[in-house]
């Protein structure tokens, strides 16, 4: 039996086979590679040692999803499919609610079918809005989403708890992780963004290694230590491990639960060009631009959860998780060549 992973060539989605195999699982990929290469999970491979399928399918096909289900004996699946820019999601909300929600539906409607009954579900941090103070706790009522990114993964969880109250038989994990950075410590596998970064970590790395010129950061006037945005940084490492132990849970325990994943730390964006620059030796220039829609103060976990239940807790720093992408960036400064 194998674990159907969608998304899987994508940043946490081929960290996580490559955990999933050190783990003994058999495992099988589906991926649109909008956002992602295929020699993402050839470097899987290279690290595994391990061969697995990959299919290249939307998870909006639902004729190509049944083909899968029907070629492969899928047991469960670990789903991270889906758009991820909080940004671009409040410039195309359309495409993110057809991509992420009909997506879904279509994913589930196929695993229904196949009587595959047992997801987990890579949620967000941006459920818990803004009404919230920080450290964010999963017995927090969810809602107030400030962008259509974080909507999607809202409407999502209550599809996958809406389903399971429809039958007992299903088993969902929802994972609401934080901040993801750093990359695998072999450099072979990092986080390659098409275009432009979205995200804070690998626009550093960019700019260490002389792809773009300076770093804007996003707003210095939130009410935090220094005026700039404060986050939970977690290493994708950790995440992996995460979903490993998460998807043994949902293998073996019926119904909805939900975990935050992240390092109950909060470091501002300052704080995180400045572990870079000690960590590489690198200087980062940055300016001061103006806020992004959709962006939060201050954003960290409650993992105590995680600990308790899952036995799950994160063990890699923000230094480590510097070091290990400049050791992606310097050796691979174009991502994955198509």
């Amino acid at each position: 039996m194998a674990v159907l992973v969608t998304g899987g060539a994508g940043y946490i989605g081929s960290q996580t086979c490559v955990h999933l195999l050190e783990a003994g699982k058999e495992i099988v990929v589906i991926d649109n590679f909008s956002n992602s290469s295929p020699l993402s999970s050839q470097a899987v491979k290279e690290i595994t040692g391990k061969d697995f399928p990959v299919i290249e399918c939307d998870i909006r096909d639902e004729e190509k999803l049944g083909e899968v289900f029907s070629s492969y004996k899928i047991e469960a699946v670990i789903h991270f499919a889906g758009l991820k820019a909080v940004g671009e999601s409040c410039q195309k909300p359309l495409e993110y609610y057809d991509n992420n929600i009909g997506g879904t539906v279509k994913l589930l409607s196929v695993m229904k079918k196949f009587g595959v009954k047992c997801i987990v579900f890579s949620s967000s941090a941006t459920v818990y809005g803004e009404k919230h103070t920080a450290p964010f706790n999963e017995e927090m009522e969810v809602g107030g989403t400030t962008n259509p990114y974080g909507t999607t993964k809202l409407y999502i969880e209550q599809i996958l708890r809406d389903l399971c109250a429809s039958d007992s038989e299903w088993s969902v994990c929802l994972l609401r992780y934080f901040n993801p950075i750093g990359a695998h410590e072999s450099g072979k596998i990092g986080e390659a963004p098409n275009g432009i970064p979205n995200n804070l970590m690998p626009y550093i790395s960019q700019v260490a290694v002389g792809k773009r010129e300076k770093l804007s950061v996003f707003g210095d006037d939130y009410d935090t230590p220094d005026g700039t945005g404060v986050r939970d940084y977690i290493h994708v490492a950790d995440l992996a491990d995460g979903h490993v132990v998460a998807l043994d849970r949902a293998l073996s325990v019926k119904g909805c639960e939900v975990y935050n994943l992240g390092t109950g730390k909060g470091v501002s964006v300052l704080d995180l060009v400045k572990a870079f620059e000690e960590a590489t030796g690198i200087k980062i220039p940055y300016v001061i631009a103006p806020r992004r829609p959709g962006d939060i103060a201050t954003s960290y976990a409650d993992c105590s959860k995680a600990k308790n239940v899952l036995g799950w807790e994160a063990r890699r720093d923000v230094r480590k998780a510097c070091e290990d992408t400049w050791n992606w960036q310097k050796n691979n400064p174009d991502g994955f060549t198509k």
